[in-house]
């Protein structure tokens, strides 16, 4: 069990992590200096008394809009061999001594308790008293996973940006590899990538990762009168050896190979998915107030990509126009839906074709609106959205390329492909036009942001998209 020792820290954790989380990649407020307060704590015994670890919530209150933040920690009384690049700092603890404070994920003795949590094999702690259980963190394997994994190894995941994950290699015997996503930012509610990608693995669709389980937990909310319920971390089957659909589509339209057939066997996937959800999740057939909602946040939208790019303001009238279109048409029934589809969220198995992947929806989205129910259509747009941003990354790359009839027919395929199994996407041509130019214009509020350099991807797509509507 825990044991908490009431000790002074030189310097202490916030001292620590102030000087730390400002360079992390899933820090949101880069280029800014943490202002942090501590919310909340929880711990997790080592079962050989000699790594501590503690998992911090934080409110950064620097921006504007504060961030709530999970900061898993490992104390230990030697540096871990390997980790230097995941040392947070050093520290003076007055009982234990000199301490080398690491972020957890890196450490193996973190990364197989947590696990061990997530399948409900050990207990939570609480983290300001010694030999305390914390029932508000609790592990909740998922009932179709089909074995009691064991870390043999581990490792991070290099490029994450809003999470961490974590490549655990099971011992033998017991399962499959395990990708464990750890969630850095935190909001009340529950997170989609668990809920829908939970679903598709309980109805087992062949099309998305087996899910292992997940953790869930509460912490005290900034005006410290109550607690907020979330979800912590998040396990699912790793697929070895998987490359994403934009890397596979890249080098086959960079060498003028169609994607024909695969991109046929993508909208068939989709829709497959589609479908599923439907089964298992709420759907309802959308009244006038929901499709106004809908149609009034692609109108924010619009005006948002404009104040980031004030040349857009050009084709005011004919967005107007579209989007008054998608107002008017018949939505099909809303369900759940990805929500934040692109081809970097697709992966080429071999042997087991494309998977869906990060069902988390829009990072600039709030969680309850990622959470709510959507138009299909939304997804459809964000893959025909991604095989223009193909043709556009190698028609800007030193060695310009010229990939739009790839593109073209690349779109076409996929929308038949999806047409076999659902509703033919193009049977509502001002209804897709919508969703593909709101998918543009959120991609100019992100460039604009992020990677001033790309802007012209999606303006020269909206140029592009809006001339093809008058014409």
């Amino acid at each position: 069990m825990a044991q908490i020792h009431r000790a002074e820290l030189h310097p202490s954790k916030l001292e620590l992590l102030t000087e730390w989380m400002g360079g992390q990649r899933w820090y949101v407020g880069a280029g800014r200096r943490p202002r942090l307060r501590r919310l909340d704590s929880w711990r997790l015994d080592d079962p050989q008394d000699e790594v501590g670890i503690e998992t911090i919530v934080v409110l950064d209150e620097a921006g504007t809009t504060p961030v709530v933040y999970q900061v898993p920690l490992t104390y230990r009384g030697a540096p871990l061999e390997g980790a230097e690049a995941a040392l947070v700092g050093e520290m003076e603890h007055s009982v234990l001594g000199h301490r080398w404070v690491y972020d957890a994920p890196h450490d193996p003795v973190y990364v197989t308790q947590l696990l061990e949590l997530l399948c409900g094999r050990v207990t939570a702690q609480a983290g300001s008293t010694s030999d305390t259980p914390d029932p508000d963190i609790v592990g909740a394997p998922h009932p179709a996973w089909p074995s009691d994994p064991v870390v043999a190894s581990s490792r991070v995941l290099a490029g994450e940006q809003s999470n961490t994950s974590i490549i655990i290699t099971p011992a033998p015997g017991t399962g499959a590899p395990i990708i464990l996503k750890v969630f850095r930012t935190l909001s009340p509610g529950e997170n989609p990538d668990i809920t829908l990608q939970g679903a598709l693995a309980a109805s087992r669709s062949p099309f998305v990762p087996a899910s292992v389980g997940h953790v869930a937990g509460a912490w005290l909310r900034p005006d410290g009168e109550a607690r907020d319920l979330g979800q912590l971390a998040f396990a699912q089957e790793y697929l070895e050896g998987a490359t994403d659909a934009w890397r596979t589509s890249l080098q086959l339209a960079a060498t003028g190979t169609d994607l024909g057939e695969r991109a046929r066997e993508l909208g068939r996937v989709l829709a497959h998915v589609h479908e599923s959800l439907a089964r298992a999740l709420p759907t309802r057939a959308p009244d006038a107030a929901d499709i106004e909602r809908r149609v009034a946040a692609m109108r924010r939208r619009a005006a948002l990509a404009t104040n980031e790019v004030p040349a857009l303001s050009a084709h005011d009238a004919r967005v107007a126009a579209v989007l008054d279109a998608a107002s008017a048409s018949d939505w099909p029934a809303l369900q759940r839906i990805h929500g934040d589809l692109h081809l970097g969220q697709v992966l080429d198995v071999a042997d087991r074709g494309w998977f869906l992947i990060d069902f988390e929806g829009e990072p600039l989205r709030s969680l309850a609106e990622r959470n709510d129910l959507d138009c299909p259509l939304r997804d459809v747009a964000g893959i025909l959205r991604s095989l223009d941003y193909v043709a556009g990354t190698l028609e800007r790359s030193d060695r310009p390329v010229d990939a739009r009839a790839w593109c073209t027919a690349a779109q076409d395929a996929f929308l038949d492909g999806y047409a076999e199994i659902g509703p033919d996407p193009r049977q509502q041509p001002a209804l897709l036009t919508a969703f593909v130019l709101d998918k543009a214009l959120y991609e100019v509020v992100y460039e604009a942001r992020h990677r001033p350099g790309w802007l012209s991807l999606p303006t020269t797509a909206i140029d592009r998209l809006l001339q093809e509507e008058r014409s």
